[in-house]
């Protein structure tokens, strides 16, 4: 695959995390860049470790505007759910029937990141009509919350088998789901990034909430409209399932597949690998090395 995009778009930036969530070890790694046809990346991405905690978020709003709705959702979520974890004590529930606290709590921050931003908007007339997408995914101990709001998606590949978990609240979705249009004429279709739902347009938004069982071996993938526009779901699988050890590479070359393809757009990806739900305990020979090395310092 050959790399045919300037300096000038090699801004992609890389994480390799590894943190156990409970009984739940992940590796993660992240991407994002402006794309061709963009100066500017108005996606953003945060990743916490200690809360096992991933958000995509992708602008709207033009030049600043974007890039500020974005920003702000990503970091207002991570830190306003910390916050309410630490003064609410948040116990989560492994019953996946309804909606355990900790998912509701996330639901509420969600909702409270929007009419920051919403608030924001009105306030300032640099910022009017600035929005953001979103979506996120905490992992508890073999299950996991994923909420989202706009057609930045979330993906999964579980052994051989690739699903979109998240439903586009987009224009498109509609028409797709209203039979006016096909698949196959949806790849074409002009109204692709109309989205009918995003954080910081109105004072109120509803929150697509739902909580689904982790595996080990699970691979999932969140990313903006930037990625799933330019690379078909089949080639995003191939890449996922023939870089499993290397998700740091998967993500490079994600990224270059868009911009190989077009790169009309922002690109940003998450994934995050369940590398498995019952760590082993250390072994006599760690565990000396370990003592060993209190010894010497």
């Amino acid at each position: 695959m050959q790399n045919n995009y300037h300096d000038k778009h090699l801004e992609i930036k890389m994480g390799d995390f590894r943190r156990m969530v409970s009984n739940i070890h992940l590796e993660i790694a992240n991407a994002s860049d402006p794309g061709l046809s963009r100066s500017f990346n108005e996606d953003s991405i945060v990743i916490d470790a200690e809360l096992g905690l991933l958000v995509l978020a992708d602008g709207m709003g033009g030049y600043k505007s974007g890039d500020v709705a974005s920003t702000m959702a990503t970091n207002f979520i991570r830190d306003e759910f910390k916050r309410r974890l630490n003064e609410e004590m948040t116990q989560p529930s492994s019953k996946l029937d309804q909606l355990s606290a900790s998912s509701v709590t996330l639901k509420s921050v969600v909702e409270k990141t929007n009419r920051a931003i919403y608030k924001t908007a009105q306030v300032d007339s640099k910022y009017h009509g600035m929005g953001t997408t979103v979506v996120l995914m905490l992992f508890h101990d073999d299950w996991a919350t994923i909420a989202h709001v706009g057609d930045s998606r979330l993906y999964r590949l579980r052994q051989d088998k690739f699903e979109l978990l998240t439903y586009d609240h987009s224009l498109l979705q509609e028409q797709i789901t209203m039979g006016m249009i096909s698949l196959e004429e949806a790849k074409h279709s002009h109204n692709r990034n109309l989205v009918t739902r995003a954080l910081g347009v109105e004072v109120n938004v509803e929150v697509e909430v739902h909580e689904i069982d982790v595996l080990p071996g699970d691979i999932y993938l969140l990313c903006s409209d930037g990625l799933n526009d330019m690379v078909d779901d089949t080639d995003i699988k191939l890449v996922l399932s023939e870089l499993p050890a290397n998700l740091p590479l998967a993500a490079s070359i994600l990224i270059e597949m868009a911009n190989d393809n077009g790169g009309h757009d922002n690109i940003s990806v998450i994934i995050a690998k369940v590398n498995n739900t019952k760590i082993k305990p250390l072994g006599f020979k760690d565990k000396l090395l370990g003592w060993l090395s209190i010894f010497k310092g």
